[in-house]
C-alpha cells in the first residue's frame, strides 16, 4: 500500500470516528454529568498517552517541555481552548443539539482562514473572501432559525480554530502536546470528580459495570482519532486533508437528523446549503492553489497561505 493510500485510509478513519463514533459514544452516556464526562477524557486518557509516548520514544521530549516556559505557556492556552471545545461539544450532544455542533465544524476551516489573515498576516485569495462572506450569511440565517446567536456553532468553530492557531506555533508534536495538555488538566479534573461525587454522586461510583467501562473508554475515544489524524496528515497534502475533514460534520448532521430526530427546518436547510456552498468554494480554491503551487519549480513556490 503506497503512502498516499495509507494516508487517505488513516484520515478517513479519523474523520469517520469524529463523525460517528464520538457522538454515538456521548449519546450513550446522556444523563451523566457533563463535567464528569470531560474529567474521564483526561483521567482515563492520560495513562494511555503516557504509554504511547513511552512506546514511541517521546518521553524525553515530553519531559523537556517543562524546561521551556514559552512552550508550556502556549500549551496551557491550547489546553484551555480544547477544554472549552470538549465541554461545548459534549453539552450539545447531552441537550440534543448535535446539528448545531456539526454546523460549527463546517464553519471551523473558514474561521481558521480568517485567523491566518488577521494574526499571521496570511493573504486571502478572492475566492476565500467569497467563501467567508457566504458562510457569514449562513450563520446569520442559522441565528434567525434558532431565534438567537448560534453560540454552540460559533463556540466550537472559534475554540477549535484558535486551538489550531496556537498549536501551529507550539514546538511540540501532536501526541506530546496532547499528553501535556491532559497533564495540565489532571488536577482540575480530579477536583471536578470530587465535587460531583460529593454533590449528586458520580456515575462511576454508582453505575453498572457497563457504565463504568464506558466512562473509562473516554480516554481512548479521545486519543484514537487524533493518532489516526496525525498519521494521515503526515502522509497527505494539506488540500487533501482539507477536503476530507468535512466527513466529520456531515456524519454528525446525518446522525442528528436521521438517528436522533433533531429538527431540520427550512431555515436550517438554507443555512447549511450556504455553508456547503462556502465549503465547496473554499475547497476548490485551495485544491487549485495547491495544484498550481506543486506545478511550479521548487525555487518559485510561494509560502503556505
Amino acid at each position: 500500500m503506497d503512502r498516499q493510500t495509507t494516508g487517505v485510509l488513516l484520515a478517513l478513519g479519523a474523520y469517520g470516528w469524529w463523525g460517528a463514533v464520538t457522538p454515538v459514544y456521548y449519546y450513550a452516556l446522556q444523563g451523566v454529568n457533563v463535567f464528569e464526562l470531560i474529567a474521564w477524557r483526561v483521567v482515563a486518557g492520560l495513562p494511555v498517552m503516557l504509554l504511547i509516548l513511552g512506546a514511541t520514544g517521546r518521553l524525553t521530549a515530553f519531559k523537556a517541555v517543562f524546561a521551556r516556559p514559552r512552550v508550556l505557556l502556549m500549551l496551557v492556552t491550547s489546553a484551555l481552548l480544547i477544554g472549552i471545545n470538549w465541554f461545548v461539544f459534549i453539552w450539545s450532544v447531552d441537550t440534543d443539539r448535535l446539528a448545531e455542533s456539526s454546523l460549527g465544524y463546517y464553519i471551523n476551516p473558514l474561521v481558521s482562514v480568517a485567523l491566518g489573515m488577521l494574526v499571521l498576516g496570511e493573504r486571502m485569495r478572492p475566492a476565500q473572501w467569497v467563501a467567508i462572506a457566504i458562510a457569514t450569511v449562513g450563520v446569520v440565517i442559522s441565528a434567525l432559525a434558532i431565534d438567537g446567536i448560534p453560540w454552540i456553532s460559533l463556540s466550537l468553530a472559534g475554540s477549535f480554530a484558535l486551538y489550531g492557531l496556537v498549536r501551529k506555533q507550539v514546538d511540540a508534536d501532536a501526541p506530546t502536546g496532547l499528553a501535556i495538555e491532559m497533564l495540565l488538566f489532571l488536577p482540575f479534573m480530579l477536583v471536578i470528580l470530587g465535587l460531583v461525587h460529593t454533590g449528586d454522586g458520580t456515575a462511576f461510583a454508582s453505575g453498572s459495570p457497563w457504565l463504568i467501562t464506558m466512562l473509562l473508554l473516554g480516554g481512548p475515544v479521545t486519543i484514537v482519532p487524533l493518532l489516526l489524524f496525525t498519521g494521515g496528515a503526515r502522509r497527505l497534502r494539506l488540500a487533501t486533508v482539507g477536503l476530507l475533514q468535512y466527513i466529520a460534520p456531515t456524519g454528525q448532521l446525518l446522525l442528528a437528523v436521521l438517528a436522533y430526530g433533531e429538527a431540520f427546518n427550512t431555515e436550517r436547510l438554507v443555512a447549511f446549503i450556504l455553508i456547503w456552498a462556502a465549503v465547496i468554494t473554499y475547497s476548490v480554491d485551495s485544491f487549485r492553489a495547491s495544484r498550481n503551487q506543486k506545478s511550479l519549480p521548487t525555487g518559485n513556490r510561494p509560502g503556505f497561505q
